[in-house]
């Protein structure tokens, strides 16, 4: 009886402790639309910074530099609309986005996304996040990609290329998703032909895997040990 009770207090106790590092899902309803800030921003535990301070090229070859202050935005957006067309996308309503200005209501603009930095406050194992963009049109070609870094070295990555066939450009959306090792950071990004590049782009559902803490990791052993010994 006594080991009984010993094994079903160490699995309780890992049932918390498992609880306590499942996945966190980013969905910015908890946030009003607008302007959330300019260069920087921290929310649940995420620090958005460095946005579009890069310089870099479009396909047709025309470059740009570092964004002025006022394309520097962290904005959110009631995205209703994109989420009416795309209900697979993120979680309605609110998606961020950055630059210039967001229209007020269920309409929303696409903001200029050529690169973002953000600092986690813990080690996280697997990230992913949708995002929204612009296809074809002037932004065929251009390449999303996704890196998680620790002590600035990149340890996992993910991309996509933006479509390139032609006509006008139209609203879509895709995913980006990595895992496999520990990080704190992650960079958004926008690539084409060893540049960085300026296409339009929403995102929404940023989701992060907590790294277990060791001595959590070492009471799950132990409760495998008990069940193990109380086969037995």
């Amino acid at each position: 009886m006594g080991k009984c009770v010993r094994v079903v207090g160490v699995l309780a106790i890992c049932l918390g402790c498992t609880a306590a590092f499942g996945e966190v899902v980013i969905d910015y309803e908890d946030l009003e639309e607008g302007l959330q800030g300019e260069l920087t921003f921290t929310h649940q535990g995420v620090t958005y910074r460095d946005v579009n301070t890069v310089s870099g090229h479009f396909p047709d070859g025309e470059t740009f530099e570092p964004a002025e202050e006022f394309r520097q935005n962290i904005l959110v957006e009631d995205a209703t609309l994109f989420y009416d067309e795309f209900p697979d996308y993120g979680s309605p309503a609110n998606a961020m986005t950055l630059g210039l200005a967001y229209i007020e209501g269920p309409n929303l603009t696409i903001g200029p996304l050529a690169s973002l930095w953000m600092d986690l406050d813990q080690l996280y194992n697997a990230a992913s996040l949708d995002i929204g963009y612009y296809e074809n049109g002037p932004w065929g070609g251009i390449e999303y990609h996704l890196d998680a870094l620790l002590d600035d070295a990149v340890v996992a990555s993910d991309s996509f290329v933006i479509s390139d066939l032609g006509g006008r450009d139209n609203p879509t959306f895709g995913s980006l998703s990595l895992s496999g090792a520990a990080f704190d950071q992650l960079h958004l990004y926008a690539w084409y032909d060893g540049m960085y590049s300026k296409p339009r782009g929403i995102f929404d559902d940023l989701t992060l895997t907590p790294v277990p803490e060791p001595a959590t990791m070492a009471l799950v052993g132990l409760a495998g040990l008990v069940l193990t010994r109380r086969r037995r």
